[in-house]
């Protein structure tokens, strides 16, 4: 009998890729004339008698997305009401006095939440180029967790996580990584070593931005245990509402991955290429920083870019209130294209060029998306210096 033959002479069972898992997961049971997917229950009281008990410690339409969630990536996942509250719940993970190695360049909220911690003496922090893997593991000699963004938001600078996952394993460190940009069809943070993957799912995981939820997936009861309890303590939890929805939209997020990527792709190329425009961001370009990195560690590029145009802030400003067919907003992941000016927030500046827009790229027609950029780099090109600088 030859490897992976079965006894019975059938071909082997192949698992399944998650383009069905994300379709096949999280179904209610089989019974005639009942509903294909988990409905909505709005209850907070439950009869008696089963192993919940009170919908503050489960729910039905929560327990159908972590099931798929789950799956993706691996592990247990638990939801929760948004994304900083999936984030506040893996700092909850942290040991008292914890030395932990995060991003200088990570979601602005995470690093203010990190930031108080330290600010409050219940941790020290240690803001490191998480890029750069040499820095990463010098700092973490004597530290006890190490958080990492991949693709970092909003630079989009790429981890070299097996490595980092590796390292903080042989040192006994907690491994966190927020896998938002990426989503579990891009990279799956648990099988390269890491112990807790974080989620905002009110992005790509939702798609249609029309809900706040996050999840955390872990591969260890005793952190999955943990997390619950933080969770039924702190009452962060999702509404049955939000989880339908995020649910609904998680099971087209291959389909929407694929087109949105795909555009990301083009719009960055044809932005590289503009005369306005002096750098962008994409890791799909072999301009970015750890485009190597990117093609080893990702199965794909994603849906972010970033890009700068000649004429700074102004320019920037007056090219996003041209624009028609992209949106204005923050967040990211939807169905539609959005950009924004990261710069405007105060907890951005001094991190990013003030003059950066990072767009999330969704599914319209591409030459839609483009034409709209074009008019706008037109229409605001009496702003820009008559000496281009160097692309970079």
């Amino acid at each position: 009998m030859t490897a992976g033959e079965r006894r019975d002479g059938k071909p082997p069972e192949l698992p399944p890729r998650p383009e069905t898992v994300v379709i096949k997961s999280g179904r209610p049971a089989a019974v005639a004339d009942g509903p294909l997917n988990v409905p909505i229950t709005p209850a907070s009281a439950l009869q008696a008698g089963g192993t919940i008990g009170y919908a503050r410690d489960g729910h039905a339409p929560w327990m159908a997305l972590e099931d798929v969630i789950g799956a993706l990536e691996g592990g247990r996942a638990l939801t929760f009401s948004s994304g900083m509250a999936a984030a506040t719940a893996a700092i909850g993970l942290f040991c008292p006095g914890a030395v932990v190695v995060a991003p200088d360049v990570a979601y602005m909220d995470v690093r203010r939440s990190l930031s108080r911690l330290q600010e409050a003496g219940r941790a020290e922090v240690r803001f490191v180029d998480i890029t750069d893997t040499d820095a990463v593991i010098a700092a973490g000699d004597g530290a006890d967790v190490l958080w990492v963004e991949s693709p970092t938001n909003p630079l989009l600078g790429i981890a070299d996580l097996p490595s980092l996952c590796a390292a903080a394993r042989e040192r006994g460190m907690l491994c966190v990584v927020d896998n938002t940009f990426a989503t579990p069809l891009l990279q799956r943070p648990l099988e390269l070593g890491a112990d807790v993957v974080v989620h905002s799912a009110t992005k790509a995981m939702g798609g249609h931005s029309d809900l706040l939820l996050g999840a955390v997936v872990v591969a260890d009861e005793a952190h999955l245990a943990a997390l619950h309890e933080q969770r039924e303590l702190g009452g962060a939890t999702p509404g049955a509402l939000e989880a339908y929805l995020c649910l609904r939209g998680l099971r087209t997020l291959p389909l929407r991955l694929e087109r949105a990527q795909h555009n990301a792709g083009v719009l960055a190329e044809r932005l590289g290429d503009h005369g306005d425009v002096i750098e962008v961001r994409y890791p799909g370009l072999p301009s970015h920083p750890q485009y190597r990195r990117s093609r080893d560690t990702l199965a794909g590029a994603g849906f972010m870019l970033t890009f700068r145009v000649r004429g700074g802030r102004a320019r920037a400003d007056a090219l996003v209130d041209a624009l028609r067919v992209l949106t204005h907003a923050t967040s990211l992941g939807g169905v539609e294209t959005s950009l924004e000016r990261r710069a405007r927030y105060p907890a951005e500046q001094g991190i990013v060029p003030e003059d950066l827009l990072r767009v999330s790229v969704g599914c319209e027609h591409v030459e839609d998306l483009w034409a709209d950029l074009e008019q706008a780099l037109a229409s605001t090109t009496h702003l820009a210096p008559d000496t281009a600088p160097a692309h970079g």
